[in-house]
């Protein structure tokens, strides 16, 4: 099971969306593929910003993504 779950990923990630606004996630599918995008670019070596402790990359993704460290983006931005 994921910690934290999808749902409150989802408010965290979308918690900056003024009201009236599209939300920038809306789907589990949108979630997992930020946490992977975000995994794929700590194993070709960016930095995490948060303290990795043997964790694997996909973890330490989903961490940034919980602390609001990394900022998902509309493909229309």
């Amino acid at each position: 099971m994921l910690h934290p779950s999808y749902a409150d990923l989802m408010k965290v990630v979308n918690s900056e969306v003024e009201e009236g606004e599209a939300p920038v996630v809306n789907s589990r599918y949108s979630i997992v593929m930020a946490a992977s995008k975000r995994a794929r670019q700590i194993i070709a070596g960016e930095d995490a910003y948060v303290e990795e402790d043997g964790k694997k990359p996909l973890s330490v993704a989903v961490d940034e993504l919980n602390n609001s460290m990394v900022k998902i983006l509309n493909e229309e931005a």
